[in-house]
């Protein structure tokens, strides 16, 4: 009865292993082909990380993502080729997709070929406290050769969240960087939270246009921009900015170019236009009332003289 016992006790796990379905490899045949089997396909790491958050990990932050222009608001210049507005739609939708699976909440101001007010896109972006605002454009040049990527925010606060994208975007870009700049763009001027606006590129360059063409490259743009904002918090001081540039750690705050008083030469000068003959006509208004003070300041000194002459 011992004996009976003892074999019961070995065989168990034998039993346990049939029972699962797990036997060992029946041959070395069939071991080798399963160490030269083809591995499956990576899952991406959006995918991988959206599996693992949950409720409780998941960010609070709303990302209220912005294309900019759509419906009749073409954007771009003149009998510019690629229409940026489908450009910006399409990045934006990219985003949308690689911060969800992040975990974020996203909302869209425009999620197709539609016209959206600047007013109802701030007013969007505002009605979420916990939220930052991520504006999507591509750019555009009279001057054919200007090129590069570059990144706009207005407030303090939005700094961080500036320098997070567009190092990384900058980074990942076969094209110049143009680095940061302050800028009071209405959307960025009006907002209540942290928000950019970035610059994808120039279509008006040939080379930037044929990448922004490529869906790779613009879904590379959408992840760039991702992994800036889930990393905004890591950016550092200015005064750690040159130790963590040093030992390729941390996002390094950005300098910045203060454009708030300064319009960019390689953008649209239409406004500037509007501008420099407001200005004009204000100087010829300012010089002809400075003419006719003149004139009348003479006149009031020929007819004090007049009664000094007299009485010579």
């Amino acid at each position: 009865m011992r004996k009976y016992f003892l074999s019961l006790v070995v065989a168990a796990p034998f039993v346990a292993t049939a029972a699962y379905g797990l036997p060992a490899p029946s041959s070395p045949s069939s071991r080798e082909k399963r160490a030269v089997a083809p591995r499956a396909t990576p899952t991406p790491v959006a995918q991988r990380r959206a599996v693992a958050v949950s409720e409780a990990d998941r960010p609070s932050t709303v990302v209220v993502i912005d294309a900019g222009h759509g419906g009749f608001d073409r954007g771009g210049i003149p009998r510019q080729l690629v229409p940026e507005k489908t450009m910006n739609l399409d990045v934006a939708q990219r985003l949308k997709a690689v911060l969800t699976a992040y975990g974020y909440r996203v909302v869209m101001t425009r999620d197709s070929d539609v016209f959206v007010p600047l007013g109802t896109r701030v007013a969007i972006a505002n009605s979420y406290r916990d939220a930052i605002f991520v504006c999507i454009h591509f750019n555009a040049a009279r001057r054919r050769s200007a090129s590069g990527i570059e990144t706009y925010f207005y407030s303090s606060q939005s700094l961080p969240l500036a320098s997070a994208i567009h190092y990384y975007v900058a980074g990942g870009a076969p094209t110049a960087n143009r680095g940061v700049r302050r800028r009071g763009f209405y959307v960025l001027r009006r907002t209540t939270i942290p928000s950019v606006l970035v610059e994808c590129g120039f279509l008006t360059n040939a080379a930037e246009a044929n990448y922004a063409q490529s869906a790779d490259y613009r879904q590379k743009l959408a992840e760039e921009i991702g992994r800036g904002v889930r990393e905004r918090s890591l950016v550092a001081s200015t005064s750690a900015a040159n130790r963590l540039a040093a030992n390729n750690t941390g996002v390094p705050l950005q300098p910045f170019i203060d454009q708030t008083h300064y319009r960019d030469p390689d953008l649209s000068r239409s406004k500037r236009g509007k501008r420099s003959s407001k200005s004009s006509s204000r100087s010829t208004s300012s010089k002809r009332k400075h003419s006719s003070d003149s004139d009348s300041e003479k006149k009031t000194t020929k007819r004090k003289s007049a009664p000094a002459q007299t009485e010579d």
